[in-house]
C-alpha cells in the first residue's frame, strides 16, 4: 500500500494576524489544523506577536467554522484553504 501525501494548501491571514504574520498568505503542508498552526508558528518566531494574535483568533477550514473544536481533529484537504480571522471591532 502506498504512503499518502501530506495535505497542501494555504493559510490566509486577515487584519491583525496579517499584520503579524507579515503576509496575506503562505502554504500549508500538515494532516491536521493543530500541525499548520504549529508549523505557521515556528515559521514566524522572530514575530513575537504572531503566536500572540493567533490565541484570539477564529478559523475557517475550507469556509466552515471550527468554532471550539479541538484543532488536532480538523482534518486539512489537498488543495484546502485555512482562514486566521482575528477579533473585530472589539468582538
Amino acid at each position: 500500500m502506498a504512503m499518502m501525501n501530506t495535505p497542501a494548501g494555504t493559510i490566509r491571514y486577515w487584519a491583525a494576524a496579517r499584520a503579524a504574520a507579515g503576509t496575506t498568505e503562505e502554504p500549508y503542508t500538515a494532516w491536521t489544523l493543530a500541525e499548520a498552526l504549529d508549523a505557521a508558528r515556528e515559521r514566524h518566531l522572530t514575530r513575537p506577536e504572531f503566536a500572540r494574535v493567533l490565541l484570539r483568533c477564529s478559523f475557517l477550514v475550507d469556509g466552515t467554522p471550527v468554532g471550539t473544536r479541538d484543532h488536532k481533529t480538523i482534518q486539512l484537504a489537498q488543495g484546502g484553504t485555512v482562514e486566521v480571522l482575528p477579533p473585530f471591532a472589539g468582538g
